[in-house]
This record gives structure tokens, C-alpha cells and sequence, in this order.
């Protein structure tokens, strides 16, 4: 079984896109999939983030301090380039989703992949606001119970 991406994982993927646009870069990292998460605001990556008390604004701050630090390599994937993590963090979402036994890719899917993708901007900025992948993980299963 294959799980394919929610209609929401795939609008979240757009505003990526448009985030990165919006800071004027020529690829699309992993911070601009975990801003895109808590911006679109409803599906339980949000909710979890939100629970936290990690805010877009919060998020976009940290994003920002990490971003001028390093600017990653590129690769290709729709009309944006994506950075190296990108790819690896759509494939590690589909894998989250297979181990979860789901059909789709949801944004609680992503969540954990972005805290998996070590060295990435979002796991980076994910640490930073105090979030830890066992957290998220309890957070997760307490939610679908």
C-alpha cells in the first residue's frame, strides 16, 4: 500500500511554495513545509504545534535566524526548485504515513518527517521551539485514540 498525499498535504505544499517565494529564494526547503503546516492551520500538525504554543509568527522568527546561517544546495521538483531535504522529507512523510497504517499523507505525517530530517532547517527550528520527536509522536497517537 502506497498512501498518497491528503488534498490538504498538497495545498500545504503550494503555500510552501509560496513562502519561499515570498522570501524571494529560488528553492523550497523544509522551513517553508513546516510554516506552510502551522499557516494552513487545521490539519493535526497544526493542532499539535498550536497545543504547544508554537506559532506561525514564532516559527517564522526562528526560520529566519536559521536561514541566514546557511543556505542549502538545490534540486528540481515542480516549478520551484527544492533543497535536498525537501525530497527527503516528502518520501519520509510517505513512509511515516505506511508505519501509521494510513492511507494518506496527512500533515501529522510531515510533522514527523520534518523532526526525522536531521541537519534540515526545520528540524533545526523544530528543536529550537522545544519540540522533540518522542513528543510529537505522543502527541500524535493521543490524538487518534
Amino acid at each position: 500500500m502506497n498512501p498518497h498525499l491528503t488534498e490538504r498535504v498538497e495545498k500545504i505544499l503550494k503555500l510552501a511554495e509560496g513562502i519561499a517565494r515570498d522570501y524571494e529564494l529560488e528553492y523550497v526547503g523544509t522551513e517553508h513545509i513546516l510554516l506552510a503546516i502551522r499557516k494552513e492551520g487545521t490539519g493535526v500538525g497544526s493542532q499539535i504545534l498550536e497545543a504547544k504554543g508554537i506559532s506561525y509568527e514564532r516559527i517564522k522568527e526562528v526560520v529566519d535566524g536559521l536561514v541566514k546561517k546557511s543556505l542549502e544546495d538545490t534540486w528540481v521538483f515542480g516549478r520551484l526548485p527544492g533543497s535536498p531535504h525537501f525530497r527527503n522529507v516528502i518520501a519520509k512523510a510517505v513512509e511515516q504515513a505506511q508505519k501509521m497504517k494510513s492511507t494518506e499523507v496527512c500533515t501529522e505525517h510531515l510533522l514527523l518527517a520534518l523532526m526525522n530530517e536531521q541537519d534540515s532547517v526545520a528540524h533545526h527550528a523544530l528543536k529550537e521551539l522545544n519540540a522533540s520527536l518522542e513528543d510529537l509522536q505522543t502527541s500524535i497517537a493521543n490524538r487518534s485514540q
